[in-house]
């Protein structure tokens, strides 16, 4: 398992019962988790007084329950400053767990001794498109939603990266990648970040069991001659990290390179253990 234990303003201080408690900054948040199956005593005070609680429904979805939160707050990772709010279906924001990623791909770009494209698809609020570049890599960041590039830009600008070499976009990821094919157009890294299900801004309808390979295939051909790596995320409950293997290993055997993929985790506080948040599968060159 690949561990996101770098942070200094985000913690997982408890889970139980179907929620984790966390710290993001200075504000404790209680939320649902589906991999937190267990019911172990909620000791810590956190669980008495957050600063904000997300309700599931047994109907679907849920509701924010609040006691003491602004409506936006930072957070910091690295030099790189993230606004946060709370909104719809308990987000924040922010995929903490995707750091240990960020840090495994900002080095590649760093020590890659030439310039590095990258393209980040679904690519949501620009964690993964602002680690990027940092780093030093040019960035082309594609995501449905165009209230999600706007907050990226935010993010960009409150990280000191407004005049990085990014460019912003608003686009069905699938539709934009086979046009990519068309016009030729070529990266040297790709990161997929891909939600289980989803739709894009005409209303196509995304579930990742029947699109996710189709477009790792329409993927490999934006690559260039020599690319330096293929990140591809899955919180999908049923995509084991072989299968993430499988796939890449398939799509990408004509290049030089070696796949490894392994579940994601955050470190909890209290007890030690690691909470797992789904599966990440890396390609890279050899």
């Amino acid at each position: 398992m690949w561990i996101a234990d770098g942070w200094k303003d985000y913690e997982v201080i408890d889970s139980s019962n179907g929620e984790k408690l966390e710290r993001w900054g200075t504000y404790l948040l209680i939320r649902p988790d589906p991999q937190v199956i267990w019911n172990t005593p909620k000791s810590h005070d956190g669980w008495k007084r957050p600063n904000a609680h997300y309700h599931r429904s047994k109907k679907g979805g849920g509701e924010w329950e609040f006691f003491d939160l602004p409506k936006q707050w930072d957070i910091h990772y690295n030099g790189l400053t993230f606004h946060l709010k709370p909104f719809s279906f308990k987000h924040t924001g922010l995929f903490p767990e995707q750091s240990v990623n960020w840090d495994w791909f900002s080095e590649k770009i760093r020590s890659a001794g030439r310039p590095v494209k990258v393209l980040n698809l679904f690519a949501y609020t620009g964690g993964a498109t602002l680690a990027a570049a940092q780093a030093g890599a040019q960035v082309t960041h594609v995501d449905a939603s165009k209230g999600m590039v706007t907050w990226a830009k935010e993010n960009a600008a409150a990280s000191n990266l407004a005049d990085a070499p990014i460019r912003w976009l608003v686009d069905d990821c699938v539709k934009f990648v086979e046009r990519e094919i068309r016009r030729q157009n070529h990266y040297d890294a790709i990161i997929m970040d891909p939600p289980s299900y989803g739709r894009g801004p005409k209303g196509e309808i995304w579930k990742i069991e029947e699109a996710i390979h189709p477009l790792i295939q329409l993927c490999a051909k934006l690559l260039s001659d020599e690319p330096l790596f293929f990140l591809l995320n899955s919180y999908t409950t049923g995509l084991a990290p072989a299968v993430l293997t499988y796939m890449l290993a398939t799509e990408l055997r004509s290049f030089k390179g070696q796949v490894d993929s392994q579940e994601i985790g955050l470190p909890v506080s209290s007890n030690g253990l690691v909470l797992p948040c789904g599966a990440s599968g890396r390609w890279e060159r050899r």
